[in-house]
């Protein structure tokens, strides 16, 4: 049921990047990437070659996973239900994400030749994937058969649990070409929240926090620095950098919350963060700077994955109140 749509929307708006202080960055400027024909779409990754895969509304209101390549945005189709969410791809175009089938139950699936298969589960109802490395492992969460949810990596055929930090529920979100892979696990400690980990070689490492009782993984790059998010002694959620055993805090753009969802081999994270007025935007961390990336006109912006050139996707709103998928490039 694959078909193809011309992204209704491919203008250049205008963003707040003519001086950010920064001139290794550069002018920066953001397409929007328009939608399946609904109203709002959303990027999560971007590969080197430029394609970019998300998800979309269309104009008959089912969700339905995207690949957008050379100003073209192509419907990925769905399991037999009305949502489907495209997660990460890889430099081979290889896309994962979920689909939800037809009893209703979201299941994970490996997308490649134009091809979507349904990687199961660990013996329950529901799995995701979350990102797919250059030798298609894949990173994700699995329901088991006794109804727990449980970091899952997909390799050779085959899936495997990762296990937990003695808590009942983990996922894993981010996955580097080495193997290793980031997430959350809860401890199973009373009054504790979830943690931030890395699996390696089967051994779960609890990356620990910046001072609150919850964090999460969400990227790791072929360096092994981690990026995701933390909450503080204080209650604020702010975006970490985690390298050579250390918690790094990278602040905000002026408000309490930040979050980082991608590191590209070079450091550069990107991610969202609440602004001076509560509103939250896209920004790029680069060389200790964290820079304020705009919107679409509207309130709203994320950015959800940066390529080692330097370009970069997510979302925002349009002064129509619409949320696109955006391209920022320099």
């Amino acid at each position: 049921m694959n078909h193809k749509r011309t992204a209704a929307i491919l203008v250049f708006a205008v963003t707040t990047v003519c001086s950010l202080g920064l001139p290794a960055a550069g002018r920066i400027s953001s397409l929007d990437l328009g939608t399946l024909g609904g109203q709002s779409s959303h990027a999560n990754a971007i590969n080197s070659a430029g394609q970019i895969v998300g998800s979309s509304g269309t104009a008959s209101g089912v969700l339905d996973a995207f690949l957008w390549q050379d100003g073209m945005m192509t419907a990925l189709g769905t399991f037999g239900g009305n949502t489907t969410l495209a997660s990460d791809i890889n430099r081979r175009g290889q896309i994962v994400g979920r689909s939800r089938t037809a009893a209703g139950a979201f299941h994970a699936f490996l997308w490649r030749d134009g091809m979507m298969t349904d990687l199961g589960t660990l013996g329950g109802l529901q799995s995701v994937t979350n990102r797919v490395n250059d030798h298609t492992q894949i990173a994700g969460m699995a329901q088991t058969a006794s109804g727990q949810h449980h970091a899952t990596l997909w390799e050779h055929g085959s899936v495997s649990d990762l296990g937990t930090l003695g808590g009942i529920a983990s996922e894993a979100l981010g996955l580097n070409n080495v193997g290793q892979v980031v997430g959350f696990s809860s401890t199973g400690v009373p009054g504790d929240g979830t943690h931030a980990v890395l699996w390696e070689h089967g051994v779960v490492q609890d990356l620990g926090t910046l001072g609150g009782i919850v964090s999460e993984a969400v990227d790791i790059n072929e360096r092994g620095q981690v990026v995701g998010f933390s909450l503080t002694d204080t209650g604020d959620r702010h975006a970490f950098l985690w390298q050579d055993g250390t918690m790094i805090d990278l602040g905000t753009l002026g408000g309490e919350h930040s979050i980082a969802f991608a590191i590209n081999n070079l450091g550069d994270v990107v991610g969202s963060s609440e602004v001076a007025n509560g509103e939250t935007h896209a920004f790029l961390w680069k060389d200790g700077v964290m820079i304020d990336l705009g919107t679409l006109g509207g309130n709203y912006s994320a950015a959800g994955d940066i390529t080692e050139s330097g370009e970069i996707v997510g979302e925002g709103n349009t002064i129509a109140n619409e949320t696109h998928a955006i391209l920022w490039t320099r």
